[in-house]
């Protein structure tokens, strides 16, 4: 006989909280069975509630959101409902047990990210790296003041992670937190993964990220004109720090590679192929091919440092938080306003050499994508680059010269 199971919900007419409003409580039917699970966690007005539909009436945001977390725990029950629908000891008392997690260990939700950080950290210097590690660390410990902020919590059940706390967590990243459009959609994407990463070992059953949009913001990410580009060339430093910093800066203006890539350089990744020598690398970050023609420039200062390098490395390079730092200052020095830091280098590389008329194929293979959607927003054209390909199509319209005379009579 095919079990019939289904979900619906109730308002407990006999209680109003301070604004109003009722709880709405959980019934599970099983055939001809019924069951009340008990409260939903979520409260309403009895006037805006439909008993026949076991949902909020209107289409307000308040109704919306209900309406979505309802569906969530009606989608949970299902899940649970087909997980074990072939057991012959399937009760409704067993459904509702594992719904409010009686038959697990008791483990709060913060207890597992802890014991998904200790998996990660296991797994730095092999497939994930102390940055990574570092991301997620740092996404908890946001969730954390979260909870603490928002809800006077230091913890949730797994149950009690709902659409409606990702939506406040949001909200929180971008007022409270006070981070940008982008870095609070990167801080949800980590968080997103340690959920689903729960969901897959069944530690949640539901999915409180259904139907959330994730935003993002066009950012201009910014380049060196050629002209600043040879002012810092052509400055003469004082001291031997500020002169390293600026030649391992533009060393990575004529070949792209990022920080961490120029940093784990070795003589070993400059390899001669039909005479020409090119710098043939794995990106730190993607794991991707990152082959360069070595320029002029490139190997002029790959000489100059010759010998003079500890570890086999190829360039002095300082930790990234000190180039940064060196960098502001020899733009003070040099007069630049822009915010110079060593990534704008792989920015600038990557506009420069689109502008000069390179291949956007040819730049995401020296870069290093995975996606040429990636390098298609370092596509952007520069004042100077319209001003050189207007000049070439003047020097093409000079078949209308005779024509100009008649205009201008």
């Amino acid at each position: 006989m095919r079990m019939i199971f289904k979900v619906s919900y109730y308002v407990r007419s006999n209680y109003e909280n301070k604004q109003g409003k009722s709880p709405l409580m959980i019934r599970i039917y099983l055939n001809r069975e019924m069951l009340t699970v008990g409260s939903s966690g979520l409260n309403v007005d009895k006037k805006l509630w439909c008993n026949a539909t076991s949902r909020m009436k209107g289409r307000t945001q308040e109704a919306l959101c209900i309406n979505a977390q309802l569906d969530e725990i009606s989608t949970s029950f299902q899940e649970i409902f087909k997980r074990y629908e072939k057991d012959d000891d399937l009760t409704l008392e067993k459904i509702k047990s594992i719904y409010l997690g009686k038959d697990k260990i008791k483990t709060t939700f913060l207890e597992y990210y802890d014991g998904f950080l200790e998996e990660l950290q296991a797994q730095v210097g092999t497939v994930k790296t102390k940055a990574t590690y570092y991301k997620y660390l740092g996404t908890k410990r946001h969730f954390e003041n979260f909870l603490r902020y928002k809800y006077r919590r230091k913890d949730l059940m797994p149950k009690e992670l709902t659409h409606l706390v990702i939506s406040d967590f949001e909200i929180y990243l971008r007022t409270v937190a006070n981070l940008k459009v982008n870095s609070s959609t990167k801080t949800l994407k980590f968080f997103k993964t340690v959920v689903k990463h729960a969901q897959r070992t069944s530690f949640i059953i539901h999915d409180p990220f259904m139907n959330h949009h994730f935003q993002t913001e066009y950012v201009d990410r910014g380049f060196l004109t050629d002209e600043e580009i040879k002012c810092i060339m052509e400055k003469e430093f004082a001291t031997a720090r500020l002169e390293a910093v600026r030649d391992i800066f533009i060393f990575s203006c004529f070949c792209g590679l990022a920080y961490i890539d120029v940093a784990n350089l070795t003589q070993d990744n400059i390899v001669t192929l039909n005479g020409k020598k090119w710098i043939m690398t794995t990106r730190q970050k993607t794991k991707v091919p990152s082959n360069i023609l070595l320029l002029d420039i490139p190997a002029m200062i790959i000489e100059k440092y010759r010998g003079r390098t500890k570890d086999g490395k190829l360039l002095p390079i300082l930790s990234n938080q000190k180039m940064n730092s060196y960098l502001k200052e020899i733009g003070d020095v040099c007069g630049i306003k822009k915010n110079l830091t060593y990534h704008l280098a792989r920015h600038t590389f990557a506009t420069m050499i689109l502008s000069k008329g390179v291949p956007i194929e040819s730049v995401s293979k020296m870069l290093g994508h995975t996606n040429i959607r990636t390098t298609q927003v370092y596509a952007r054209i520069t004042n100077k680059k319209i001003e050189e390909d207007m000049l070439a199509l003047a020097g093409k319209l000079d078949n209308f010269n005779d024509s100009i005379n008649q205009i201008k009579k």
